[in-house]
């Protein structure tokens, strides 16, 4: 098969689906396409590139449409339906690549797709009624709030569990007995923190 760009990138997120953020190398992945370590220099120039590359694979997964129509009239979306709305599409694509994580948030962002998506948010907040000098710091609070519970959903099912609590933590074990699971678990942790955080900027919003 004929090896381009596109065929790395895809190889590059399996390789970090299945064995992680550390396994990902240039030596590692030559290997799982079949390659010479030299030739995929033809198509990336290193590492640094090809995480940015797979950054942009993801955002391509994340809708920012609904913070174009974002206007501070009654009759336009507000900031805060399109916030929760990008919040929602960022965790499902996130979710789909929890390895990923780690490594993309702890990298620089060159990428231009991602500048993009963070435009479209910050111009939203701005129409919506943020001051400028707050916009950045209401996306990283959300994004923050999605990748943690990115993480938190695709833990193991007995990550806290009624089984593991000493009979003496009795007000845990009590909160997880397993007919509370589906209002104990990580969506629903994500629904309700996503709906109080949004709450709370509403609120902050108001007093400025």
């Amino acid at each position: 098969m004929r090896l381009n760009r596109q065929r790395l990138v895809d190889a590059a997120l399996v390789l970090v689906d299945e064995e992680g953020a550390e396994a990902l190398s240039m030596r590692t992945l030559a290997s799982r396409v079949d390659r010479q370590v030299s030739s995929l220099y033809n198509h990336v120039s290193g590492r640094a590139e090809l995480i940015e590359l797979m950054r942009a694979r993801i955002v391509s997964d994340i809708d920012v449409g609904p913070f174009a129509s974002v206007s501070s009239s009654a009759d336009r979306v507000r900031w805060d339906e399109a916030l929760e709305s990008w919040a929602r599409s960022y965790l499902r694509a996130f979710a789909a690549h929890p390895n990923l994580i780690r490594l993309l948030a702890t990298t620089s962002i060159s990428d231009l797709s991602t500048y993009q998506m963070y435009d479209s948010v910050v111009a939203g907040l701005r129409r919506g009624g943020w001051p400028e000098t707050r916009t950045v710091a209401v996306m990283r609070t959300v994004e923050a709030h999605v990748l943690g519970s990115a993480l938190d959903i695709i833990a193991p099912d007995d990550l806290i569990s009624q089984d593991s609590a000493d009979e003496r933590f009795s007000a845990i074990r009590a909160a997880l007995d397993p007919r509370f699971a589906e209002s104990s678990s990580a969506v629903a942790a994500f629904d309700l923190g996503l709906r109080a955080l949004i709450a709370g900027l509403r609120q902050e919003v108001c007093d400025w």
